[in-house]
């Protein structure tokens, strides 16, 4: 039996032998507290038997890298075809030469329409990451409370406050694509550029 396991089941059993020899004793407030504190034995006990029951052995070992897998292919993916898609417009900027007038206009303005809509590569890798990030965290987060409860490698709990890696003047303003409504808006754009004058 883990350390952890069996230092929780020592003070159970310290508890109630002291409880155990005032039964005799007990005024009608130490025997509700005698009962509160039992129910709540119940209840840990249940959680940590529903922890158990969860299979978290099975979300870090394979649900968690399986899904951050996935969403690396889907970056490369992503990437192979925005790099296709750029091909072609090259080929596409080498017929134009050809064209004359509003043809070789209209074949000009849609091969910059789709060089800007080709940002969604980009925009998607560095999104896509941070999900990447927020699974890796809460890997991080069930190993640890698996841990705790004494299925897993032994170490503290405190694992995850970690201080995190300090940021560059340059990280701290590229946070990456926003959720709508999250980001910065126009006005304080506006403003901040306003301030430069």
């Amino acid at each position: 039996m883990p350390d952890g396991q069996a230092g929780g089941d020592r003070i159970e059993d310290a508890v109630r032998a002291v409880l155990g020899s005032l039964l005799g004793d007990m005024t009608a407030t130490e025997a509700a507290l005698l009962g509160e504190l039992e129910a709540l034995g119940r209840e840990v006990a249940r959680a940590k038997s529903e922890i158990a029951a969860l299979r978290v052995d099975d979300i870090n070992a394979s649900h968690i890298p399986t899904a951050t897998d996935e969403l690396d292919a889907v970056v490369s993916h992503t990437a192979t075809a925005t790099n296709e898609i750029l091909d072609c417009c090259e080929v596409l900027e080498g017929l134009q030469a050809r064209l004359k007038g509003e043809d070789a206009e209209a074949l000009a303005g849609a091969v910059t329409r789709i060089y800007e809509a080709c940002s969604f590569q980009d925009i998607t890798g560095q999104r896509i990451g941070k999900v990447v990030s927020a699974l890796k965290s809460i890997e991080k987060r069930v190993a640890a409370v698996t841990r705790s409860f004494g299925r897993g490698e032994a170490g503290p709990l405190t694992e995850l406050d970690e201080p995190a890696a300090p940021r560059t003047e340059g990280e701290e303003l590229a946070n990456g694509p926003q959720l709508p409504g999250a980001g910065t808006s126009q006005a304080e754009i506006d403003r901040l550029l306003a301030s430069f004058d």
